[in-house]
């Protein structure tokens, strides 16, 4: 896969595809944007009520009204109502199931992908529907901090049964994929919770019973079940947006005389400081999706590109954070940037119990003769001297 950006290309056996300029980029450039394959909101994100377009997890609340729910003080008024965003009057949903979308576009889109298959067929919750156990299963083994949902892969199976072509979206949902046995177990494992890990079985029947799974029958067994967990696992892409953070956006971007520019810099940071009070780092609407060319890029502990998601819905746009060269390999980081400062050892430990590789970027041949000791220790160290 190439474009004139980009291209994507295998490295070796160990490391897979990796994604490769094709031209030169500078700091801050755009060098690509990309819808997901699939995407969904997690599920304890919205039983908590934060409110997202279930097609592209566009914020449906208006600025003012998140931070009315995240601080808990209704009382708060934000000035420059035009640098909200959310279009309330074009928010639709589900005739049959309540479902909500940002637009007409988007209920269309998510209809003839996969709600079809996946509408509850009534305004009302019933706890006995299958998907509403399927979910709730979830739920129970699977806390905040979320890192996934079972709702993915149902919507995945959804999609594979709703596609004209379902041959081409197994086949492109298969390169997701290719742990080994042993590899597949651990993620597993990892995602659930090793207290929960002898419920795999439960979680498995359960979405069988929910969806119509002939089409994805291989998924199913035992050991298919658990490599679909381990897609998730590997190669879901976390997702956040928030009404409020784009209003911050919009009115910081305002030319404000200087005493109404000190007023709305002070009232943004009284927000965010009762937000941390109210709901801690709880802050986005938050879900996860597979994107074919982000998948393909790799790891270092010094990237040269990150992900953002500028336009508060599920388009992802890459962008390079420092010069890059033709033929030059474009990385991320996989981990946030508090983990990116540990050392060596605490970056490796992480790397290896998420997503099982050991790192060899630039940083982590240059630390090689660090001691490995985790930053725990070293602050540990730091305090007792």
């Amino acid at each position: 896969m190439s474009s004139s950006n980009f291209k994507v290309k295998v490295i070796n056996e160990e490391k897979g595809k990796g994604l490769f300029a094709s031209r030169a980029f500078k700091d801050g450039d755009t060098i690509l944007t990309e819808k997901p394959l699939v995407c969904c909101q997690f599920s304890w994100n919205l039983e908590y009520g934060y409110l997202a377009c279930d097609n592209c997890l566009r914020p449906l609340e208006t600025a003012e009204e998140n931070v009315h729910r995240l601080t808990e003080n209704s009382t708060i008024i934000l000035p420059h109502p035009e640098c909200c965003e959310t279009k309330k009057e074009l928010i639709v949903e589900c005739p049959d199931c309540a479902t909500k979308y940002c637009s007409i576009e988007c209920q269309n889109e998510a209809y003839s992908r996969y709600h079809s298959t996946l509408c509850f067929r009534t305004r009302e919750k019933d706890e006995s529907h299958p998907l509403v156990q399927l979910n709730e299963t979830w739920k129970q083994m699977h806390y905040p901090p979320e890192s996934g949902t079972i709702m993915l892969p149902a919507r995945m199976v959804a999609i594979v049964n709703q596609a004209d072509n379902k041959e081409e979206v197994l086949s492109t949902f298969s390169q997701f994929c290719h742990c080994a046995v042993n590899e597949v177990h651990e993620i597993a494992h990892k995602l659930l919770e090793e207290k929960f890990i002898g419920q795999i079985d439960v979680l498995r029947e359960t979405m069988q019973k929910a969806l119509d799974t002939k089409l994805t029958s291989n998924w199913f067994t035992p050991d298919g079940f658990r490599s679909l967990l381990a897609l998730i696992g590997t190669n879901g892409q976390g997702i956040g947006t928030s009404a409020f953070s784009v209003w911050v956006k919009n009115v910081s971007a305002l030319d404000l005389p200087r005493e109404e520019r000190i007023f709305v810099d002070k009232l943004i940071d009284r927000i965010y400081s009762e937000m941390d009070e109210a709901v801690g780092v709880f802050l986005n609407n938050e879900g996860s999706g597979l994107y074919a060319l982000q998948s393909a890029i790799n790891h270092s502990c010094v990237p040269n590109a990150i992900v953002e998601f500028p336009f508060s819905n599920n388009v992802l746009v890459l962008k390079a954070i420092r010069n890059i060269q033709p033929e030059e390999e474009i990385c991320i980081s996989y981990l946030d940037e508090c983990d990116q400062e540990r050392s060596r050892h605490s970056r490796q430990k992480a790397l290896r119990s998420l997503y099982l590789f050991v790192c060899r970027c630039d940083k982590c041949l240059s630390q090689a003769g660090d001691p490995d000791l985790t930053s725990e220790d070293e602050f540990d160290d730091d305090m007792s001297s």
